[in-house]
């Protein structure tokens, strides 16, 4: 439940941010920021208390969510997750403090940060498929909304290139999530987007040449948001109209979501079409 909290935590400082008088910056702000510090404090928690000395998922939470389909609620973390969930709350606490001076819709402006927090958070503790993806897909809204609003001259069609390349890229990997949840079941038996699960039972029983066209499909969602060439065009308009804490985000942690996709999925799902 410490793992939720601390994901959580800073979409509901952005739902009580909804209540606050617009005209009331200084509270805005500083609760924007409260709430930003002590995620980032709580996530050293998980730092000092993870244990090194094992590979297996931490803090670990697997209770039943749509339990018709066998989708769970279940997040843990690991060497890899952690290191950039705890990175994610530190520079959002640093994108707030650069935001002080933002004067245009302060309030909006720090709900999407928050929001996009959780967004961020959410994609490296997820262990379904299927959270994985609601919480891959979130992010993208308050993103969007960041540079749409508060970027440069540019910023509408910065905005809405980086949307649709992302969100393009995203629907394949959504083809290729609902392809391996029916194929686990017809092949298990058992009905679940687990990861660890699939992790264990995917490869043994698809063929190379399935394999390679889940593991494209995976690997355009996750390349453009790296991005690789020839997909990295919407790249330099986001980075340039984007406010300066936005590009932060872009650079720190967005564009190591890709990566971070490349070694949760493609590595261990397709193994043999890896290499």
């Amino acid at each position: 439940m410490f793992l939720t909290f601390i994901t959580f935590l800073p979409i509901i400082g952005a739902f009580l941010l909804a209540f606050f008088p617009k005209e009331n910056e200084g509270a805005i702000k500083q609760t924007a920021l409260a709430v930003a510090v002590a995620d980032f404090l709580l996530s050293l928690y998980l730092w000092t208390n993870f244990d090194n000395s094992t590979h297996k998922m931490q803090f670990e939470l697997n209770v039943s969510w749509i339990e018709s389909w066998g989708i769970n609620y279940h997040i843990g973390l690991d060497g890899i997750s952690l290191l950039l969930y705890v990175m994610t709350t530190f520079l959002t606490m640093i994108c707030i403090i650069a935001s002080w001076d933002v004067k245009k819709r302060i309030r909006e402006y720090m709900m999407a940060m928050l929001a996009l927090s959780t967004g961020m958070l959410g994609v490296f503790i997820s262990l379904d498929l299927f959270m994985f993806y609601v919480f891959w897909e979130f992010q993208l809204v308050p993103m969007y909304i960041i540079v749409g609003v508060w970027g440069g001259p540019r910023r509408i069609y910065a905005a809405v290139k980086f949307f649709i390349y992302t969100a393009l890229g995203s629907l394949l990997m959504l083809v290729a999530i609902i392809w391996i949840y029916f194929h686990i079941k017809e092949t298990t038996g058992v009905a679940t987007a687990d990861i660890l699960f699939i992790t264990d039972h995917l490869s043994s029983s698809v063929p190379l040449g399935t394999q390679k066209w889940l593991w494209a499909a995976f690997f355009l969602a996750f390349a453009i948001k790296v991005p690789m060439f020839p997909f990295h065009t919407w790249l330099p308009d986001a980075h340039v109209e984007a406010p300066t804490a936005g590009s932060v985000i872009l650079a720190g942690v967005l564009l190591k979501m890709g990566t971070y996709g490349f070694l949760r999925f493609n590595l261990p799902f397709f193994p043999q079409a890896s290499y």
